[in-house]
């Protein structure tokens, strides 16, 4: 699909590019061959592919759940920086 030199000026105008008379020739070659591409893809006969949604695989490969025993308070308030008997110490936020 060859494009015009206006449909490329309109495409970098939408893009908000300042082009030179060379880039326009340039970037409009490269444009109409990216169309070409797609329109040959276009022309492939996919009528037995079912569609889908997910290229990759259908299902993530994670781990099992499995459940563990409790952490306990001491473990859990570890790293805490301030603990206050068997809980999180914070500060008042209430006047």
């Amino acid at each position: 699909m060859k494009l015009t030199e206006e449909q490329v000026r309109h495409v970098a105008r939408l893009a908000r590019l300042a082009l030179s008379p060379d880039e326009l020739t340039r970037y409009g070659s490269q444009l109409s061959a990216i169309l070409d591409a797609v329109d040959s893809l276009s022309q492939l006969d996919t009528s037995g592919v079912p569609p889908t949604s997910v290229i990759g695989a259908a299902t993530p490969h994670l781990r099992e759940d499995v459940v563990a025993g409790e952490l306990g308070a001491k473990v859990a308030l570890a790293n805490a920086p301030q603990v206050e008997g068997s809980s999180f110490a914070i500060p008042k936020v209430i006047e």
